[in-house]
């Protein structure tokens, strides 16, 4: 199938509406790829002013989201992931100038080769062309998507959960109405707004058209672009995130670490679902680790060693099951299991993690260096919150996601992972013989 077959069970109009914005897409690629950086940048400063003018819009628009949430059951602690303020609103307009202040990447000559034959090959970094972000209910992904891509010379199509449609309406016309005095045309950045599900499909199995597909949510969304793309895809992963406190944990220390990475933002995908701790300190940690977690209102689903430290300080706490050791939360709420060792926290992780963030805190040196090597995982901490994985924080800029697979990119993708690579050869009027 290529970009113009159809789907003979859909609805035209359907079809079209997704089609010809792909269409528009690949024709402003072509554009990108030849404008300078002064260019591009000119145009995130543009779209950063057009963000902060329209801001009143934004916000009104994004009430409406969060009214329908709100009458549609979704629970608070993913209505914090929709929810846009004026400071959110300026964080986002921050990170497009910090774009600005990023290299570009496109252009960069990775190698260059001298052959005897007096062939010069420089293998060059350039944009992927269209990219397609399939995602749920940030809105902050829409300005962050959009930003990076133009940043690398990509057009970006982005859908967006049905959550946040009016919220990325109004973002998407005022990112487009600063591109209007700009060399970078309005198609670069297109909203798909019609929220049937089949209009996933139909970007990611538009072959000649999409070039590259990115999903961003929950797990079910994640595989069914996974399993149905036939263009690539770079896979960012759910975050069911572990923190093991080993033996020689200083308890200050690990207690910090814990209730950061738990609940200074529980929404997030780098936010802590699972603690783990060494069965040494067991009964002193958790006592007030525990206190600690109950003070933020956090419940605890515990192993039975767990269940028997903590039932004496707080009886609310609940069995963990096997489910649980598997869930990302997205909420306040914590597994906690004992274990004997660092072994033993590594084998859980192994089983029960999805290779997104892990940190060990411990001042045993012998231990964290065993973890930081054994665990596979995008990113893994020694004394440190999980909270940390994110392209803002690593020094990236804004990222698209947090890609758990291990090929093309892995962790937070910025600038340089959402670009591609080609030859450049340049001759006399060689032959091969």
């Amino acid at each position: 199938m290529n970009g113009e077959e159809r789907f003979t069970d859909l609805p035209e109009d359907l079809q079209e509406a997704v089609l010809q914005k792909a269409r528009a897409g690949k024709r402003a690629a072509r554009s990108l790829g030849i404008l300078t950086t002064d260019d591009k940048n000119e145009a995130l400063s543009a779209m950063a002013d057009s963000l902060w003018q329209q801001r009143d819009a934004i916000l009104a628009a994004n009430r409406q989201d969060i009214l329908q949430a709100r009458e549609s059951g979704i629970p608070e602690a993913k209505i914090d992931r929709l929810l846009l303020n004026e400071k959110r609103l300026q964080d986002m307009t921050e990170g497009l100038r910090q774009i600005i202040a990023l290299p570009d990447p496109i252009g960069e000559t990775l190698e260059t080769i001298r052959r005897p034959d007096g062939l010069a090959i420089e293998k060059v970094r350039v944009p992927f062309g269209v990219i397609a972000m399939v995602y749920e209910s940030r809105p902050n992904v829409t300005v962050d998507a959009a930003g990076l891509a133009l940043k690398t010379g990509n057009a970006v199509l982005l859908r967006g959960g049905k959550e946040a449609l009016q919220s990325n309406r109004a973002l998407v016309a005022a990112l487009q109405a600063g591109l209007q005095q700009t060399r970078v045309p309005q198609e670069s950045i297109q909203l798909i707004d019609r929220t049937e599900r089949e209009t996933v499909d139909l970007l990611i199995r538009a072959k000649g058209l999409v070039d590259l597909a990115i999903p961003r949510g929950g797990a079910g969304l994640i595989q069914r672009v996974v399993e149905n793309a036939l263009v690539p895809v770079i896979e960012t992963g759910v975050g069911n995130c572990h923190v093991y406190v080993d033996e020689t944990a200083d308890f200050a220390m690990a207690i910090q670490i814990v209730l950061n990475s738990k609940t200074q933002r529980p929404s997030v995908c780098n936010a802590t679902e699972t603690l783990l701790v060494h069965e040494g300190i067991a009964d002193d940690f958790l006592s007030g680790m525990v206190r600690a977690l109950a003070d933020k209102g956090v419940e605890i689903r515990g192993c039975r060693r767990t269940r028997e430290i903590v039932e004496r300080i707080d009886a609310r706490v609940r069995a963990a099951t096997e489910e649980d050791w598997a869930t990302e939360f997205l909420d306040l709420i914590l597994a906690v299991k004992v274990v004997p060792d660092v072994e033993a926290a590594i084998e859980h992780i192994d089983r029960y993690g999805t290779k997104h963030s892990e940190a060990i805190v411990t001042e045993n040196r012998q231990a964290a260096d065993r973890f930081l090597a054994q665990v596979d995982a995008a990113a893994v901490y020694h004394n440190a919150s999980t909270r940390f994985t994110d392209g803002f924080e690593f020094g990236f800029g804004a990222e698209i996601g947090i890609s758990t697979q291990k090929l093309h990119a892995r962790g937070p993708m910025g600038l340089r992972e959402l670009t591609s690579y080609k030859y450049m050869i340049r001759g006399t009027g060689q032959i091969r013989e």
